[in-house]
This record gives C-alpha cells, sequence and structure tokens, in this order.
C-alpha cells in the first residue's frame, strides 16, 4: 500500500518552506532503496554530526565522498577481479553509492576508515548574519543619544 501525501495546505500558510516540501515529496517518490551497506546516523554535540557506514573489505582508494550542495554521497567501487573460489560468501563486496540530504549550511568535516568502519563527522554552521541578535527597541518621539533636553531661559518662574 502506497500512501501520497499533500502538501499544498501547507503552501497556502507557510512561507520559504518550498525547498522542504519537495525534498518530502522527492522522498516519498523514491523507490524502496537499497540498505546496503548499513549505516547510523548519530547526533554528536548541538551542532556535530556523525554517519557510521560498515565498509568492511574496502580500502580508502576503494572510497569516494563527494559533498555538493546539500547533498552527500559515499560511493565504494572495488578494483580488480577477484578471482577467488567461495564457499560461502557473505561479505558483501559490491559497488554501492549512498546519498544523504544534508540541510543547510552543513558541512563535512572529516573522514576516517578504521577496521572496516567509515566515519563521516558533519557540523552545522550558521553563518553570523543568520545568528539571532538582539533588537534596540527605541521610544517614539525620544531623542536620538547624545542630544540634550533644550530648557527655555527666561526670567518668568512658575507661580
Amino acid at each position: 500500500m502506497r500512501t501520497t501525501f499533500d502538501f499544498s495546505p501547507l503552501s497556502r500558510s507557510s512561507v520559504g518552506f518550498d525547498h522542504l516540501f519537495e525534498l518530502l515529496d522527492s522522498a516519498n517518490r523514491m523507490a524502496p532503496a537499497d540498505n546496503w551497506p548499513p549505516y547510523d546516523i548519530m547526533r554528536v554535540g548541538e551542532s556535530q554530526y556523525r554517519i557510521a557506514m560498515s565498509v568492511a573489505g574496502f580500502s580508502p582508494d576503494e572510497l569516494t565522498i563527494t559533498h555538493e550542495q546539500r547533498l552527500l554521497v559515499v560511493s565504494g567501487e572495488k578494483v580488480g577481479e577477484d578471482n577467488a573460489e567461495y564457499l560461502y560468501r557473505g561479505i558483501a563486496a559490491r559497488n554501492f553509492e549512498r546519498r544523504f540530504q544534508l540541510a543547510d549550511h552543513v558541512m563535512v568535516t572529516g573522514a576516517n576508515l578504521t577496521n572496516g568502519l567509515l566515519t563521516i563527522d558533519l557540523v552545522r554552521e550558521l553563518p553570523e548574519q543568520m545568528k539571532p541578535r538582539r533588537i534596540d527597541i527605541q521610544q517614539a518621539g525620544a531623542l536620538p543619544a547624545g542630544e540634550v533636553n533644550k530648557q527655555i531661559k527666561g526670567d518668568k518662574h512658575a507661580a
């Protein structure tokens, strides 16, 4: 059973979320993906993330990590032929490509391959102009800073 979602009611009351709606719509239309190689996505800090992917049998020169705008592509391609005669083959050695959609301003900070586990570190860094800032509120009719109240001088005194 396949369910489709209509995001048009959300579009009527929101501005600037069209990228999110397109992302949800494309995920809904996507065919069931191959679940190999297995991976985990972890949050390791307030704005730090880590992807851990099991790539047993691949060397660093057989793996490629590409970071495009809002897309991280991890691929593995076995080079050379394996002419061994296997009685049982439980370790998959096939080529793969895994795609991860990234949020805005998420950058790859590093990758490491240890004991068949590829870890990719990511961080979300907001630009200065997007960080919250405090806005000073001025009172209507207030004098600009630096000006002093001027008093009327004369010989009349209050009674």
